[in-house]
């Protein structure tokens, strides 16, 4: 990462699939001090082509890329990955910190976020000031989370979820193949009622609500063989 001198702008990247939403950000970003929009990117692939070229200090990142390719989280990864490399772009600058702004405040989304290298996750209900703050801090290396993000961070550090049952490991991995409850069942010669119980176990100890949701954190925490 490079080192501002104390009178350069932040140089930030915009990474949102939705055109207005850039649009909107771009506008307000305008009116803050010591903030360059150097660019925009609608997907996880141009984020990661354009910060190569363009040597943001921070990319404002989206978690929920729609568009069937690479996923905010991954993007975060990739991006945070150069940086620890000590990969050097154009300019001769290392990569860049990323900032998470979305809508979802799940503890699944907010944790593969974080172990994806994001150095802050903040919610898009922010008031203008706090991104503008967040922003300027995570160039200068520091963390930045909404009020209920760290709330809820805190919260699953003072009551950690339980470890995944042996039996729940194994339903995990055939989840993770694409099978439904009724052909897990069999696999597993248990009842779709057992798995469907098993199901609701899995999901409270990794804090999501759907099969996609724990499959990919699984695949985040290496959960599965």
């Amino acid at each position: 990462m490079s080192t501002l001198p104390p009178s350069s702008p932040v140089r930030l990247l915009l990474c949102d699939d939705h055109a207005v939403v850039r649009a909107g950000l771009r506008a307000l970003l305008s009116s803050a001090d010591g903030i360059d929009v150097v660019g925009e990117a609608a997907t996880g692939e141009e984020a990661l082509a354009m910060a190569a070229h363009l040597n943001p200090d921070v990319v404002l990142m989206d978690l929920q890329l729609d568009g069937g390719g690479m996923d905010g989280v991954t993007a975060t990864r990739q991006l945070t990955a150069r940086g620890e490399r000590g990969e050097r772009g154009e300019r001769g600058e290392r990569g860049p910190r990323v900032l998470v702004l979305t809508m979802f405040d799940t503890d699944a989304d907010i944790t593969r976020a974080v172990e994806a290298g994001a150095i802050g996750y903040l919610l898009k209900a922010e008031q203008p000031e706090e991104l503008f703050s967040a922003i300027r801090d995570a160039a200068s290396g520091r963390g930045a989370l909404s009020a209920p993000v760290a709330d809820r961070l805190l919260t699953r550090l003072r009551s950690p979820r339980p470890a995944l049952s042996a039996r729940e490991h194994e339903i995990l991995a055939q989840l993770a193949r694409g099978l439904g409850n009724r052909e897990i069942a069999r696999a597993l010669f248990i009842s779709e009622a057992t798995v469907k119980t098993h199901l609701g176990r899995i999901y409270g100890k990794l804090g999501v609500e759907t099969r996609a949701g724990a499959v990919a954190v699984a695949k985040e925490r290496r959960l599965l063989p």
